[in-house]
């Protein structure tokens, strides 16, 4: 989601929070005042591991690199599951990193943002944080407007993964969320691997089982600028979805089960345009989205090897193609970024920088009965799959 969740940079951090980042910046001064091997490892994209290496919850974070035999490389780090940086090359070999997001472990701690993240247990929004399931009425936090945004403050997107790397190309997160945490029911097992492909493609594998009936909708918040320099607006990158209709949204930005035709609306990209060429358009949608921050109703039918989205940069070359599970995307423009937040290098990250392109399950999908289900059971595991593939043109 969106998206929305950064109108929350400047709300009262809570008395939890405040311990953990009191936590980090002590782990983070300590790990100033002595020497390690991996304080002269530097990635490819410029990061310095050393930063990353902490204890957050009593649990110890690190940065894992991921790198294919074409030299792309894919940063993250478990706290949070947070994709750091991805390096592919541009028109002319160049590599170029293209995605939002902070160069330590504390800026992602300190920044209620969501650079990067793994969402759950329900990305999006929930309709004043309550859903019924089998006669059973819960209650979730609510943190946006009223609404429960991305699982709530304490979602997955603020948790420490327990994380292997098999292999070079290989990450392996998983986390156990218990039954009533942020007031979902079930004791969830969720695994999400990150795969870096031979042809440039980053897969990222969700699966999840529960011993309760509840309900999930996993998502990956990266924020996408395929110029390699976030000081640049996205307005000039052409985007294309395979999408006939969309979920329109109130001024609170919630869906109420309606889905509408794109067509005759800015919200038709079925043959492409820049983000810009409507964007600022005289719509109600728009002015209730602040820009675009929209659920995309996929044509794919769940089909992984259908095309569902597309963007490139005229300026790199770039061209990135989203596959996906899932029945949606939710399509952000960045409209809440306003260059208060700076990210990698100290660069401030204007309005508007940053293309999210959240593969999920509709908003509020517990409480529309027409809107595809997101409940699971005991009997049956969760499944999703995103790639996000690389090329140039």
């Amino acid at each position: 989601m969106t998206w929305g969740g950064l109108l929350q940079l400047k709300s009262t951090l809570n008395e939890d929070m405040k311990s953990r980042i009191i936590l980090a910046g002590m782990v983070a001064v300590a790990l100033t005042a002595c020497v390690s091997k991996t304080e002269t490892e530097i990635t490819k994209s410029g990061l310095h591991r050393s930063h990353f290496e902490a204890t957050v919850d009593n649990k110890p974070v690190q940065l894992y690199v991921l790198e294919n035999a074409s030299g792309m490389e894919v940063c993250a780090t478990n706290y949070g599951g947070r994709i750091v940086s991805i390096m592919v090359p541009d028109r002319n070999g160049d590599f170029r990193d293209v995605v939002l997001g902070h160069d330590s472990i504390g800026s992602y701690i300190n920044i209620d943002g969501n650079f990067g993240a793994l969402i759950g247990r329900y990305g999006n929004r929930i309709h004043q944080g309550r859903f019924t399931l089998d006669g059973i009425e819960y209650q979730l936090p609510q943190n946006n407007y009223g609404h429960c945004l991305h699982g709530g403050p304490k979602g997955f997107h603020h948790q420490v993964w327990n994380a292997v790397q098999p292999n070079d190309t290989t990450l392996e997160l998983t986390l156990k969320s218990p039954d009533g945490e942020a007031g979902f029911p079930g004791n969830l097992d969720v695994k999400v691997i990150y795969t870096l492909l031979s042809n440039n493609a980053l897969s990222l594998q969700y699966t999840a089982t529960t011993d309760k009936p509840t309900i999930v909708n996993l998502t990956n918040h990266s924020y996408f600028n395929l110029s390699g320099n976030a000081a640049n607006d996205i307005l000039g990158e052409t985007v294309q979805f395979n999408a006939d209709n969309f979920t329109p949204i109130d001024s609170t930005f919630m869906t109420w089960g309606e889905i509408r035709p794109v067509e005759g609306t800015p919200f038709d990209f079925r043959e492409g345009k820049t983000v810009g060429q409507d964007i600022n358009a005289d719509d109600e949608q728009l002015k209730n989205g602040l820009g675009y921050d929209h659920n995309m109703v996929l044509n794919t039918g769940g089909d992984i090897t259908q095309v569902a989205g597309r963007i490139s940069d005229p300026e790199s070359g770039i061209v990135m193609e989203i596959y996906t599970t899932e029945p949606g995307i939710q399509f952000y423009t960045g409209n809440f970024l306003d260059g208060t937040v700076k990210g990698k290098k100290g660069i401030a990250y204007p309005r508007r920088s940053a293309i999210c392109v959240e593969t999920q399950h509709f908003p509020d999908s517990p409480n529309q009965p027409n809107y595809p289900s997101v409940v699971v059971r005991p009997d049956k595991t969760y499944t999703s799959t995103c790639i996000y593939k690389f090329d140039v043109k």
